[in-house]
């Protein structure tokens, strides 16, 4: 998988984090209606979200979600196949898990979900992956909402689930969409 790969949407562009984007970053990411829900705290600083770029959002096939219409970074995608907490008792090898961030303005405007979209179709059709899972902590209504809008069908929850970077542990629910389910419904999309 390489990292340096460009995907775009009608109103996005996703493509590799960088360091100069630490200040948008950090525009969206300090605020703690965010980070807790999602697992990680709050960003306290520019300088913090910078090394947040090097070290966790450098990953492979992590993507910066860009505005087309202003040029403005305003959350994150990605799709996870080492490191996903699913992987030692569900995933299988060619599954991965998507995990996505966007900032509070633009919550509600179906920008995660058309994010997500392109995200499944190159998981699906360049990555040829057979399923992708979403996950979700419990009280999370707006990222049940989005996996929802994008096909995922709810799988499993487990409970008390070690949040590391939170400190704490949680419910999370989990989702799944295969390959075939995912075909089915863009099929019947286009046919609309």
């Amino acid at each position: 998988m390489t990292q340096n790969k460009i995907l775009q949407t009608e109103r996005l562009i996703l493509r590799a984090w960088q360091e100069s984007d630490a200040e948008a970053l950090y525009k969206y990411a300090q605020n703690p209606n965010i980070g807790p829900i999602a697992g990680w705290p709050p960003h306290t600083s520019v300088d913090n979200s910078r090394e947040i770029i090097k070290t966790v959002l450098s990953a492979p096939e992590t993507y910066a979600v860009v505005l087309k219409e202003t040029g403005e970074t305003v959350g994150s995608v990605g799709i996870m196949t080492e490191k996903s907490e699913i992987k030692s008792a569900q995933m299988a090898d060619n599954e991965c898990e998507i995990g996505y961030w966007i900032g509070e303005p633009y919550w509600g405007q179906g920008l995660i979900p058309e994010a997500v979209n392109e995200l499944l179709r190159y998981a699906f059709e360049d990555l040829r992956q057979t399923a992708v899972w979403c996950g979700y902590y419990d009280g999370n209504e707006k990222s049940k909402r989005a996996q929802e809008k994008c096909g995922f069908v709810y799988h499993h929850t487990e409970h008390n689930k070690p949040v590391p970077l939170m400190d704490d542990c949680r419910t999370e629910h989990f989702t799944k969409l295969s390959y075939e389910q995912w075909r089915r419904n863009n099929i019947g999309n286009k046919e609309h």
